[in-house]
């Protein structure tokens, strides 16, 4: 599972992060500071933690923009 957390955060990186989204701004700020891998491994922990989240409350994920949360 792990495995597949990583293949697919790397692939969907470059994508993410030229979205206006949170997720998008916090990839930018976060590579700014760390290596590549770094960013791959952790942009795939939040995205179990997401698939934890949506399975646990039943709920659909939406993914919200920059200028939606302040």
């Amino acid at each position: 599972m792990r495995k597949m957390l990583i293949h697919g955060a790397r692939a969907a990186l470059r994508s993410l992060m030229q979205t206006q989204t949170l997720l998008g701004h916090w990839l930018r700020g976060l590579l700014a500071r760390a290596h590549k891998n770094t960013v791959v491994v952790a942009l795939a922990a939040k995205l179990a933690r997401i698939v934890w989240a949506v399975l646990r409350s039943g709920q659909t994920f939406e993914l919200r923009t920059a200028s939606a949360a302040g």
